[in-house]
């Protein structure tokens, strides 16, 4: 027996599942948590519902495993201390422009509380270790952390969801050279 048997079902698997989650972040960016349906979502997908129910159980674990996202944050500790705030700002950009789930977990978030719950969850999960480790005042973390979370959804939201022309014709380079002192600061700067 060849390796392409018992690889072909976990293939078609992985394809299923892809199909799935693709078409559940495109229907919770449009619908909104509240009302996308696993039967739209299987629709999309091409696909019976009750195989979403396989895979992922009811609309919540499907939510969660759509929105899962590792913002890969840099290694802050390998970095100048004064190049963090321009780092995670360039890192923050090309997250947004390259991962549709970042933009569509913003518009549920905006319009939901299990979307702004899940939000909340991967910035204090993700960004609070990158703040402690630059924060000059321990106590300071989390409320520094959530400033810098201000300023890298503020512009997702204005940018990739509301698209405000001003700030959609910003380059790369000056959104960089606006915001990554004010994200340097909140994160670094002694407490005003």
């Amino acid at each position: 027996m060849n390796g392409n048997t018992t690889d072909a079902p976990r293939r078609r698997s992985d394809g299923t599942r892809d199909a799935i989650l693709a078409a559940a972040r495109e229907r919770f960016a449009a619908d909104g948590y509240e009302r996308a349906t696993i039967r739209a979502i299987a629709k999309d997908a091409h696909i019976d519902p009750s195989m979403v129910m396989r895979y992922y159980g009811n609309k919540e674990g499907l939510f969660a495993a759509a929105v899962s996202v590792d913002l890969e944050l840099p290694d802050v500790g390998a970095l100048r201390r004064q190049d963090v705030g321009e780092v995670l700002v360039k890192h923050f950009l090309a997250m947004w422009e390259e991962s549709e789930v970042l933009t569509a977990l913003l518009r549920v978030g905006a319009t939901s509380e299990a979307g702004a719950v899940r939000m909340q969850a991967i910035f204090r999960d993700q960004l609070l270790p990158v703040a402690r480790q630059v924060c000059p005042d321990p106590e300071q973390v989390p409320t520094r952390a959530a400033l810098c979370a201000t300023q890298l959804l503020g512009l997702a939201l204005t940018r990739y969801v509301l698209r405000l022309p001003p700030v959609v014709a910003l380059a790369r380079e000056e959104i960089v050279a606006w915001l990554a002192p004010t994200v340097q600061r909140y994160l670094t700067r002694p407490s005003p």
